[in-house]
């Protein structure tokens, strides 16, 4: 009788990555992204440093003191002092050296409903523009005061332009209710006519900065994602007119 061989396939061996591997490739994928962070990058014609338009930041803050101090019937002086924590780590050797300060103007749209005789509801959706800057080895900031004002004049002015520009007109039907607004674009976000993100007013209610991204349209604050692509959807067909 003779023998019958049989043959058996060999299953694929699996690549093993050694835990100083991965180390190493997550040092190289940090480098990289630090070096991104710092090199020299253009916008419209500006050169910068640091995180890249269009990206974006996520932070969580701490139990804050917000005082505010009545001045005329419909102004008021506020101050806040907290301090934010980043939602997640920044990878290693990215971003400014610990000590590097900042100086911002925020204008920005505060919504507020009162739920008891102690406690409100607070949403804040605008914009914040970068002042100056100071170094962490340095005493002295990146402009004077002087300058700090004018381009804070400037970046008013511009304000008060799209401010005066015609809206996009708003009229949606959703889940049986009418809803009536505007759409005010961000001038800095438009390109060959056409703009990215646009502060939007409902039945004369501001409901926060409508934003398109690769993956559809975005506003931070709200999780009806049907009502919010109703209102991109709206802003779009006037955009094919």
């Amino acid at each position: 009788m003779e023998a019958t061989a049989t043959r058996t396939a060999k299953s694929p061996r699996k690549k093993v990555v050694s835990p100083s591997n991965r180390t190493g490739k997550k040092r190289e994928t940090e480098k990289d992204l630090a070096e991104s962070y710092n090199q020299f990058k253009n916008f419209e014609g500006h050169q910068y440093t640091g995180m890249k338009v269009g990206r974006s930041h996520k932070w969580y803050y701490d139990k804050g003191e917000w005082k505010e101090s009545k001045i005329t019937p419909d102004l008021w002086e506020i101050s806040y002092a907290v301090t934010k924590r980043r939602a997640g780590k920044a990878p290693e050797g990215s971003g400014v050296p610990v000590g590097t300060a900042y100086h911002w103007y925020i204008v920005a749209h505060q919504n507020v409903r009162k739920l008891n005789s102690d406690d409100y509801t607070t949403t804040m959706a605008g914009l914040k523009f970068k002042l100056a800057h100071k170094r962490y080895d340095k005493e002295k900031w990146s402009t004077t005061a002087a300058t700090q004002r004018k381009r804070l004049i400037q970046f008013l002015q511009d304000v008060i332009k799209d401010l005066q520009k015609d809206p996009i007109p708003l009229e949606i039907e959703y889940k049986g209710k009418s809803y009536k607004g505007e759409a005010m674009p961000i001038t800095q976000t438009c390109y060959n006519g056409v703009c990215t993100k646009m502060n939007v007013t409902l039945n004369d209610e501001y409901i926060g900065t409508l934003r398109y991204l690769k993956s559809g349209w975005k506003m931070s604050g709200s999780t009806d994602q049907k009502f919010i692509n109703a209102i991109g959807k709206a802003i779009l067909a006037w955009y094919s007119l």
